[in-house]
């Protein structure tokens, strides 16, 4: 299929579950299809979650959810070893980490500690457990949702951490005819089962032509100087880094390519 045909066809079925949001959800396909992580700022009830894991579902990708909380550790993330009773045998269990499309739901909830962890996880995609290293999946994206800071128990994400993310996708509430469409798919919602319309080959294959795509001069520079602009503006608390870069020029291959 077209790469156009594979984002036409993901859409209709995310579609079944989401009222409007089109433009989060192509921007969430561009980050999947451009190797990113993608982060989802907004209020508790937007259909966050319901969007990631219809994503996932299109996909025919393993999909699984961490839940932010103040008490969260590493462990429950990546995994632990234990002494099996039945052989006396050190065995692992690898936790949720090892999946295809992840939902770190409420990122901003979670302890330094357990933030930090996530860095070798997002940059490196390989996990640590009992010393030992094991790669994730081959298609392996994070999408972490985090809840504005005036919200009670959040905490602003590290700047190191933030930037592992390929970008940050900011959810609304949805207009008055949204709503309505919302209710109107809730009435049908058992009617409504995603099809499993393309596979984790289709994706892979996606983000393989990525790399193929063209980069003009022009394009190229303009990317270079909208950087450059972030880190002279007084109104900008911190420039973007070099990684802002890479993920400029690689969305905007993604984009270039579904369109």
């Amino acid at each position: 299929m077209e790469p156009q045909e594979v984002y036409n066809l993901v859409l209709k079925e995310v579609k079944k579950k989401i009222a409007g949001k089109e433009d989060v959800i192509k921007l969430m396909f561009i980050g999947l299809v451009a190797n990113g992580h993608v982060l989802l700022e907004g209020v508790p009830g937007v259909a966050k979650t319901t969007m990631v894991k219809s994503l996932a579902s299109a996909i025919n990708a393993d999909f699984k959810r961490i839940q932010g909380t103040s008490d969260l550790t590493p462990q429950d993330i990546v995994g632990y070893t234990y002494i099996d009773p039945s052989d006396n045998n050190l065995k692992v269990h690898k936790g949720p980490i090892f999946t295809n499309l992840l939902l770190l739901d409420e990122l901003n909830r979670t302890p330094p500690k357990t933030m930090s962890a996530f860095l070798e996880m997002l940059e490196e995609r390989v996990v640590t457990i009992g010393g030992i290293n094991y790669k994730l999946p081959d298609l392996f994206i994070a999408f972490a949702t985090q809840n504005p800071l005036n919200i009670e128990g959040t905490e602003p994400l590290p700047k190191v951490l933030a930037d592992r993310f390929i970008m940050k996708i900011n959810v609304d509430y949805p207009s008055e005819n949204e709503e309505i469409e919302m209710i109107r798919l809730k009435e049908k919602d058992t009617q409504l089962e995603i099809n499993k319309v393309v596979d984790i080959e289709t994706i892979l294959s996606l983000q393989s032509m990525v790399k193929n795509v063209s980069l003009d001069d022009d394009i190229a520079n303009y990317i270079v100087r909208i950087v450059d602009a972030t880190r002279s503006d007084i109104h900008v608390v911190m420039g973007a880094s070099p990684r802002a870069i890479i993920a400029l020029v690689n969305c905007a291959k993604a984009k270039a390519l579904i369109e």
